[in-house]
């Protein structure tokens, strides 16, 4: 069973200008089949990362919830500047 934070860190990882201030969290849910990730990141590359139109953001939402179907859980991706 991977951990989707460090999948979800490796997929975004290489899209960021400043991987070093990249960071990906889990966070308890009030819904025990839901998994809520928070990815922290500097302005620029949160804009990278949710792309135009929330295009990119949207993929890696899809990608996570491919990921996800062996635990039979929702993933909640959620992009906060730092």
């Amino acid at each position: 069973m991977a951990e989707l934070d460090k999948v979800l860190l490796d997929l975004v990882r290489p899209m960021v200008e400043n991987p070093e201030s990249l960071d990906v969290r889990t966070m308890p849910s009030l819904n025990e089949r839901e998994i809520i990730l928070h990815v922290y990141a500097t302005n620029d590359d949160i804009a990278r990362l949710i792309g135009r139109k929330g295009s990119m953001a949207s993929a890696l939402r899809q990608v996570m919830s491919v990921a996800s179907h062996a635990e039979d859980k929702k993933v909640t991706i959620k992009f906060e500047q730092i």
